[in-house]
């Protein structure tokens, strides 16, 4: 792996900064989907229509998700608005849920980018050579294809192996959205009748 990487040129650095970093905000993000899951939504979403609110704050103090957490938006603002009250939230929640993910964007377009510069670096390092010393050091000459393979391969990569995980983060958010969308308009509804009841 060393000798590859000292093979493919300085054009490697960034390709590994970029890998490192990408491998950073997979992590992070895969522990943020798993610690925040959907909660008891539909729990919540019963005791907001059975007009037990403080027990629904409680139930979102003890599972604190964005799910719950908008729902709980609804119940403070019951009086006000409610329904822009969860809205707010729910935009907060969702640029929470986007964290990073322009980042794995970035990786993706770039470190192929990279891979090409790199590329042409080592063909003009070859061509420089074969102009300086004709063809007398075929191996001169291939050590400079050799880094541009490299680097093209190194580059593709990266951006393979970010595009998995941020096309799953990508359809995890709008999973979520349209879940947020779905609970918030129960959630507005149960409101309204229960202050017509009262």
């Amino acid at each position: 792996m060393i000798e590859l990487f000292t093979r493919g040129g300085w054009m490697m650095i960034p390709l590994v900064i970029c890998s490192v970093v990408a491998l950073a905000v997979i992590l992070e993000r895969a522990w943020f989907f798993i610690r925040h899951r959907t909660g008891n939504a539909d729990h919540m979403l019963h005791l907001i229509q059975q007009g037990k609110f403080t027990d629904a704050l409680l139930l979102q103090e003890r599972e604190s998700t964005p799910l719950l957490r908008v729902l709980a938006a609804g119940v403070l603002a019951r009086q006000h608005h409610p329904a822009k009250a969860m809205e707010a939230q729910g935009l907060a929640e969702l640029s929470v849920m986007r964290k990073g993910l322009s980042v794995l964007d970035t990786i993706i377009t770039l470190a192929p980018l990279l891979g090409l510069l790199g590329t042409i670096i080592g063909m003009i390092n070859s061509f420089g050579i074969m102009a300086e010393s004709g063809i007398g050091q075929p191996h001169a000459v291939t050590g400079g294809v050799a880094e541009a393979l490299i680097c093209t391969a190194a580059g593709i990569f990266i951006a393979v192996m970010t595009l998995i995980p941020y096309n799953y983060f990508m359809s995890k958010v709008e999973r979520e959205t349209t879940l947020l969308e779905e609970y918030a308009t129960r959630a507005e509804a149960a409101l309204a009748a229960h202050l017509k009841q009262e």
